[in-house]
Parts: structure tokens; C-alpha cells; sequence
């Protein structure tokens, strides 16, 4: 799961050498706007098969979170 997320991320975000730490949120790197947000939703739901829910995408704001939320499903 890990290596999929970060391909994901890298993609989503067009920033093949982004570090990814846990870390990573919508507070700590400027590229993670409200647009990149849509993508990396949607992203997240065709690359893992799963659909989130409105409450569950307005806490996905960080890596940690996003990992939580995929361990929850998959």
C-alpha cells in the first residue's frame, strides 16, 4: 500500500521527488491546494477501489490520515 500511495501522491501532486513522510498535510506543502485535493480523492478512490465519504475526505488532509483511512478499508 505504502508504494502505491506515494506513486500516487508524486503523480497527483507532479512532484516526482517529493519526499512522503506522515507529516506531509495541506499545512506543509504548498502544492497540496483545494484542487489537488479533488485529484487526490478521486485518485485514491480509482487506484484503491474504494469510495470515501464527505466526512471521511474533509479529515483526509495529511498522509497519516490517508494511510489510516486505507488501512480502515483494505
Amino acid at each position: 500500500m505504502r508504494v502505491r500511495l506515494n506513486r500516487l501522491l508524486r503523480d497527483v501532486f507532479n512532484d516526482p521527488g517529493l519526499y512522503i513522510t506522515d507529516e506531509l498535510s495541506t499545512s506543509t506543502y504548498a502544492g497540496w491546494n483545494s484542487l489537488a485535493q479533488v485529484n487526490l480523492i478521486m485518485a485514491l478512490e480509482e487506484e484503491f477501489g474504494i469510495q470515501f465519504t464527505t466526512e471521511e475526505v474533509t479529515a483526509l488532509n495529511s498522509v497519516a490520515a490517508i494511510r489510516e483511512a486505507l488501512r480502515m478499508r483494505i
